[in-house]
């Protein structure tokens, strides 16, 4: 059977058993699109940058469900930890973490401390757990920090602000460590709090999809990856703007829609994404689920 809408990797998977086939679109959380591909280059630089004493950072804004934690944990998870053959050293070369709701000193010293499996006493005086922090990262020879929900410093009041903001400062100066923080769009105005840090800082954005080349070419993408026997012609226009509609340009439920319509079209044995389907989707968009009214309308 020739099947030039599907990619090799997808077309062997419609030789699973059924189950199977829905399992693994189901599983299916990564399109690899031209934005980030280049905020995943920009990480890569970072971690080859030669030391200095003003090292430059990243910052990844965009709303939520928009793909921002599948880039840097991708990236994560592409540069491991391991261990040294020459001296079994444990190396660290990227780590990633969350600000703590509350992102003071002490919480996300504790939290950085935590993910190294680092023992410490929460007792101690935060400027000893700055140290410890240092000696740490040191130790675990790591050359780029990755600090999701960064948001999260405007939880506390200025002065709580001022703080987290200056443990960044002081953690990149001392370490000569590239930093890139990731987060909502309130992450952006955080970072301006302190303009030696938002000098630092370049800020990338994730937009919302809207109706353009690109947004074809993403479609494209998923019509190659989605293992149906039949085209599903997701980039003809009806269809583009039915999906961009539906997700409300966001990549999070634009692939969430995709997959239960794939996994739909594979229990009607349609084999393919049709508008049809689409309409009979049992599927609300984030805004009707916003929305009492409409919510309890159903």
């Amino acid at each position: 059977m020739s099947l030039p809408h599907l990619s090799p990797e997808a077309a062997v998977l419609l030789d699973l058993p059924v189950a199977e086939r829905k399992g693994k679109i189901s599983e299916m959380k990564w399109i690899p699109y031209a934005r980030a591909r280049r905020i995943g280059q920009k990480m890569h630089d970072l971690l080859h940058h030669p030391p200095s004493y003003r090292m430059p950072n990243l910052l990844v804004v965009g709303d939520t469900g928009n793909g921002k934690t599948h880039i840097i944990r991708r990236f994560e998870a592409a540069h491991p930890s391991y261990t040294r053959e020459k001296d079994g050293h444990l190396i660290a070369p990227v780590l990633y973490l969350q600000a703590p709701p509350d992102a003071d000193e002490k919480s996300f010293y504790h939290a950085l401390l935590d993910i190294t499996g680092t023992p410490y006493r929460a007792a101690d005086r935060g400027d000893r757990k700055q140290r410890q922090v240092i000696n740490t990262l040191r130790r675990l020879e790591t050359r780029l920090l990755i600090i999701d929900e960064i948001q999260h410093v405007l939880a506390g009041n200025q002065t709580r602000q001022r703080q987290f903001l200056n443990v960044l400062k002081y953690l990149s100066n001392e370490l000569m460590l590239p930093l890139v923080g990731a987060g909502i769009g309130t992450a952006f105005n955080a970072i301006q709090h302190d303009e030696q840090l938002a000098s630092r800082f370049e800020p990338i954005g994730l937009p919302r999809w809207r109706m353009g080349e690109e947004y074809i070419r993403l479609l494209m993408t998923f019509e190659r990856l989605l293992p149906l026997q039949k085209p599903s012609l997701l980039s003809e226009e009806k269809m583009a703007y039915k999906l961009l509609s539906m997700s409300e340009g966001s990549l999070g439920e634009l692939t969430t829609i995709l997959q239960r319509a794939a996994i739909q079209a594979v229990d009607t044995k349609e084999e393919c994404i049709s508008l049809k389907l689409l309409g009979k989707l049992d599927y609300s968009t984030r805004s009707d689920l916003s929305s009492y009214e409409k919510l309890m309308a159903d």
